[in-house]
């Protein structure tokens, strides 16, 4: 058997067990899940939270609440991949991290962008500032940066939100294509042809914003 195929069967074996109660097979689907999804609260953490909130710790509490829940998952599957069932908790449990902390109430930007809602600066715009204005080499002065910062973020909310969310998972989570499109509800092929056109458009805004915001490759 192929390794791609035998790590397969030993999921679903894994799979078998937990969904009749077995602790240990649960705990380690959730160990094996575990650094994609703490990548996943790393960006989308809002940028004030840093060093007050650790991803990881984020991650456990969710997983608390995954392990209460875990009926509904094995009632859904096998038409919902465990981790982008575990990604929709631990993504809930984001939102609720910025709303104590922060009192916002932020929306779940990839469940809005697959209604086709377009334009609005949302966490995910925010998430994609923070973290390509952190990447960026120049400009050389605090002022030309907080220039060349403020028009990152004009341009990326000029942006389709379906974009910005595509390019979001594709790029910082490094979700698959296929990953992606079942989050924002499209087709593969369709979420592949976003994403080469949002990262070819992002490409191009920080190559003309002042001192060249790099760091996207």
């Amino acid at each position: 058997m192929e390794p791609r195929a035998e790590a397969c069967a030993d999921q679903d074996r894994l799979l078998q067990r937990a969904a009749t109660g077995d602790a240990q097979a649960w705990g380690a689907l959730l160990t094996e899940h575990e650094a994609r999804l703490c990548r996943m609260v790393a960006f989308r953490l809002d940028p004030r939270l840093r060093g007050r909130v650790d991803a990881a710790d984020v991650v456990q509490d969710a997983y608390l609440g995954a392990a209460a829940q875990r009926a509904d998952y094995f009632a859904l599957r096998p038409s919902l991949p465990l981790f982008l069932w575990l990604r929709g908790v631990v993504a809930n449990k984001v939102l609720e991290v910025h709303r104590h902390h922060l009192g916002t109430h932020m929306r779940d930007a990839a469940r809005e962008a697959g209604r086709g809602r377009r334009g609005a600066p949302d966490a995910t715009s925010a998430a994609l500032v923070a973290h390509l204005a952190g990447r960026a080499t120049g400009p050389a002065t605090a002022a030309a940066r907080a220039e060349a910062t403020a028009r990152l973020r004009d341009a990326l909310g000029a942006m389709d939100e379906v974009d910005r969310e595509v390019l979001a998972m594709r790029h910082f989570e490094q979700l698959s294509n296929g990953e992606a499109a079942r989050v924002l509800g499209t087709q593969e092929r369709a979420a592949a042809k976003r994403y080469v056109r949002a990262l070819k458009r992002l490409k191009d805004l920080l190559a003309a914003l002042p001192g060249g915001l790099t760091g996207l490759k």
